[in-house]
């Protein structure tokens, strides 16, 4: 009795040596985030606080969005939106971008600060606005030229992608929102210009 007992512990410690050690559990990867798509005044106000952290006289003088591989701007929204802004009193300007994407040709997600330049108040292409101006926003805008051969653009080609410029003209002393249908202002098929404060159409630029 005494063999077979000894026999049998011999065999179970053989077995617990051949056999493989646990292995451990192995993490899911990590899922990658959802691209963030935003309205313009709602990017705009994420780079305004930003800028105000560089100077805090700071106002914008133009915002637009990016087409990147996640987004063509349709439904007035992008998840790349650059603004820049300038300083009085520094007497500087200052880019910013807001990306809520990880797409390959787009920015890092969050808010970047790009970097310094000289302004001058008298150039006309960085006429500074207040912010409360901007009351409209770039899906409103959408709206008013889809309404203005916006329409016809994208029915014909609804790969068309739409970008979106905001401005102050010192001619009419008004905010625009510039709707652009196309890769740029340049050669765009259609661009249609929408008064940023009250939503009206103002023309039909090209």
């Amino acid at each position: 009795m005494k063999k077979l007992l000894m026999a049998a512990l011999a065999l179970l410690a053989m077995a617990g040596c051949s056999s493989e050690p646990a292995k451990p559990a192995q993490s899911e990867k990590p899922k990658p985030k959802a691209t963030d798509f935003e309205t313009g005044r709602v990017a705009f106000q994420r780079l305004y606080v930003a800028a105000h952290g560089w100077a805090h006289d700071a106002q914008a003088f133009r915002l637009e969005s990016q087409l990147t591989a996640d987004s063509k701007g349709k439904e007035g929204k992008a998840d790349v939106w650059r603004a820049a802004f300038a300083s009085p009193t520094q007497r500087s300007v200052k880019p910013y971008v807001w990306s809520g994407t990880d797409a390959s040709d787009a920015p890092s997600r969050g808010v970047t600060p790009g970097t310094e330049d000289s302004y001058s108040p008298s150039n006309s292409s960085t006429q500074i606005f207040d912010i409360a101006f901007l009351k409209v926003d770039s899906d409103k805008a959408l709206e008013v030229a889809q309404k203005h051969g916006g329409d016809k653009v994208l029915e014909k080609d609804p790969d068309t992608p739409v970008l979106y410029m905001l401005d102050w003209s010192r001619a009419t002393n008004q905010l625009i929102w510039h709707v652009i249908y196309g890769t740029s202002r340049d050669d765009a098929k259609l661009r249609v210009a929408v008064n940023a404060s009250s939503g009206d159409f103002i023309r039909v630029e090209k």
